[in-house]
């Protein structure tokens, strides 16, 4: 297990449930559209939010959308030591850096008795994009060994300044170096790590790249909180790092809803149905297994399985509650009655 950290008031690491992630892509500057974009993403279900921080007017307005908001507030830096500093003091309830590109320890060490005077995490970030030339040189190329010796060399440089308030994310767009450099660091410290796989891309393309860089890394056992990291509005972020959660079983949002594919012997129109079930199951946020079956080969088993569900024939549907089945009835019948029961449940 790794060791506890809070951002804010939010516990990332040491056995608690693994938080989700967002970052904003409007102007930190413009308060307004910063709030309303958070805003959003809070509604969604994101619990840690990260703003760039690239101009001190981007950090100056730290303070002001931190007091508009409800969820940890992470400053994200790139180089310049003093948006760190001026970001921390201005009310970041974290902060990412990547070490190697703030610079010498001179720089590193403002930094860390500022977070340490505020008593807030750093998040020590390494991206494959941005690995340390020595390290690519001495690994030709990016590879896991690198990234992983890159993380470990970066919190030693900050442990030995005396903080080790820290969470540590290593990300790379490939989702098999991800996968490795994770396990390679997972052996070698038990600070919480944040996941994700970077750059991945556009909601299409980008789903399935984080889907199963992050789902190996979930069920492998590595990952304290994650990022699904999409091209575009970030609200897409927060409801797809919701599925994959639920899919690697490491957390519940909502009804889970099992359906199969369809095939020739379904006699009902299954996907109408189905996505009826959805839209009027979607705000119920209670922690059940919903089958809806369209034939008599798994449909049965599948809904006697979950904690209720329905197998279609073509005019009727058999009713599972609790493995028992409770009767058969017409389809609409038998669809208003699941609806009845998941929301008595």
């Amino acid at each position: 297990m790794t060791r506890l950290v809070k951002a804010g008031n939010v516990p990332i690491g040491g056995g608690s449930a693994i938080s989700i992630q967002s970052m904003t892509n409007t102007k930190t500057e413009d308060v307004k559209a910063t709030v309303d974009q958070i805003m959003r993403l809070e509604a969604a279900g994101c619990e840690i939010v990260r703003t760039a921080v690239p101009t001190l007017e981007a950090a100056m307005a730290i303070e002001k959308i931190r007091e508009k908001i409800n969820i940890p507030l992470v400053a994200d830096i790139h180089f310049d030591y003093k948006l760190a500093i001026a970001a921390i003091e201005s009310g970041a309830d974290k902060v990412r850096i990547n070490p190697g590109n703030i610079g010498s320890d001179d720089r590193l060490f403002p930094v860390v008795e500022a977070a340490k005077k505020q008593g807030i995490p750093i998040r020590v970030g390494v991206n494959s994009g941005s690995l340390e030339k020595h390290l690519v040189e001495k690994y030709c190329g990016v590879t896991p060994e690198g990234l992983a010796e890159s993380a470990v060399s970066n919190v030693k440089r900050i442990e030995e300044m005396g903080y080790n308030n820290l969470v540590i994310s290593i990300k790379a767009s490939d989702p098999l170096l991800n996968l490795k450099a994770h396990r390679l660091l997972a052996e070698k410290t038990d600070y919480p790590l944040h996941i994700g796989i970077t750059e991945s891309g556009t909601v299409n393309s980008g789903k399935v790249k984080s889907a199963v860089g992050i789902g190996a890394l979930l069920l492998d056992g590595i990952g304290d909180t994650m990022r699904v990291s999409l091209t575009g509005d970030p609200v897409r972020e927060v409801v797809f790092a919701k599925e994959i959660l639920k899919a690697a079983g490491k957390r519940q949002f909502g009804i889970n809803i099992v359906s199969c594919p369809t095939c020739g012997r379904t006699g009902v129109d299954l996907e109408d149905i189905v996505l009826s079930i959805e839209e009027k199951t979607a705000l119920i946020n209670k922690p059940l297994t919903v089958a809806v079956m369209g034939c008599a080969v798994n449909g049965p088993g599948e809904a006697k399985e979950a904690d209720m569900g329905l197998a279609f024939g073509k005019t009727n549907a058999a009713f599972f509650k609790k493995g028992e089945i409770i009767g058969t009835f017409p389809v609409k019948e038998a669809i208003n009655r699941l609806i009845d029961e998941i929301n008595l449940a």
